[in-house]
Formats: structure tokens, C-alpha cells, sequence
């Protein structure tokens, strides 16, 4: 396989922590987010087919499952997780089920849930990958994000600077080592997550 500089793409440059534009800090830095995800995905792409023969998609399903190696997870708690809709989960974990790296079964007591979890095939075949997949995602985030985007990111971080060793200045919090009209102000000092609700019933 081709080194990975040899077929980088052009990806768009991120904006940065300093922005002249209309965009506030919050969504400067969700613009960053957006450029690296779609740098990491356009390299693990390649890597995931080669490497385990599936799909970016059912990549991310494999990934959940193996952050939880001890447990069955429920179809809708993998959909709520990734924000994918349950009839096309079902379809990727079919997939998954017969290339023979997960296990469905029927969740006691509830005739409509459905548990999944990964095989002992899957769980080698992630291992034997696992340096490959993090060089890959270093490797395309190294192209994306420098010091400037860190620090835009800053302003997506629940709280930040709002502890002990931040600046308080008037109605709001400076993130310490942001530096002088860097930094990212939230109303009462302190951001608050949006978060948006998912039904978790089968």
C-alpha cells in the first residue's frame, strides 16, 4: 500500500482561533472538528477495507463495540450512539453478523430488543490493525490541526476556563494561555453543552 503522503488530498484549511470572519469561537471550532473528521475519514477509509474488509460505517460500529468489550450493546443504543438511523444500522450489522464479526441476540424479557456484540474474529482482527489505525488518524490529523486550531477547539470544551486557574474578566472566563483577544468568553463564565435527545426504546 501507497505511504500516505503520496495520495494526501487537498483538504480545505481550517479555520483558525483568530478569525476575522462572521463565525463566533463556537462554530469556528466546530468547523475545525468538521475538517478533521473529514481528513481521518477519507485515510481510515482505505486502511478500514483493506485492513479489516469493511466499510467506514460498520468501522464505527466495530469501534463502539470494542469501547465496551464486556457488554452486549442494544441496536438502539448503538444508533443513539453513532446517530444513525436503526433501519440502516440494521443493515451494516447484518453485514457485520455475516462477514462473522459481531453476534446478535434477542435481550430477555423483550421480544422487540436485539443486543449485539463482537466475535473473538473481530476482536483479532482490531488488535492486529490497531497500529495502523492510529498512525492513519495521527497522521491525518497532523495535516489539519496546528496550535491555532487546538486553540479554537478550546471554545467547544465544556467549561473551560472557568475553573481555578482562569481569568475572570467582566462577565466572562479567558481560558488561561489563550493570550490577549484569543481567548474564548462564554456569558456567566461557563458553556454550557447542547445536547439533542434520542429515544432509547427498542
Amino acid at each position: 500500500m501507497a505511504a500516505p503522503e503520496e495520495h494526501t488530498p487537498d483538504l480545505p484549511a481550517c479555520p483558525s482561533a483568530r478569525g476575522t470572519g462572521l463565525l463566533p469561537p463556537e462554530l469556528r471550532a466546530w468547523m475545525v472538528l468538521l475538517a478533521a473528521t473529514g481528513a481521518v475519514e477519507q485515510r481510515l477509509r482505505t486502511v478500514v477495507k483493506e485492513r479489516l474488509d469493511v466499510s467506514h460505517d460498520e468501522f464505527l460500529i466495530l469501534c463502539l463495540l470494542a469501547e465496551h468489550p464486556e457488554e452486549d450493546l442494544r441496536m438502539t443504543r448503538v444508533a443513539e450512539l453513532l446517530g444513525r438511523p436503526k433501519t440502516r444500522l440494521t443493515y451494516q450489522v447484518a453485514c457485520l453478523q455475516h462477514a462473522g464479526l459481531v453476534t446478535r441476540r434477542s435481550v430477555c424479557g423483550d421480544k422487540r430488543g436485539i443486543e449485539i456484540a463482537l466475535t473473538e474474529k473481530a476482536r483479532t482482527l482490531l488488535r492486529e490493525a490497531s497500529t495502523t489505525l492510529a498512525g492513519t488518524v495521527t497522521e491525518a490529523l497532523a495535516h489539519v490541526i496546528g496550535p491555532e486550531q487546538c486553540e479554537a477547539m478550546g471554545g467547544l470544551v465544556p467549561g473551560k476556563g472557568s475553573g481555578d486557574t482562569g481569568e475572570q474578566t467582566g462577565t466572562g472566563t479567558v481560558a488561561p494561555g489563550a493570550g490577549s483577544g484569543t481567548g474564548t468568553e462564554t456569558a456567566g463564565g461557563q458553556a454550557e453543552p447542547h445536547t439533542e435527545a434520542v429515544g432509547t426504546s427498542d
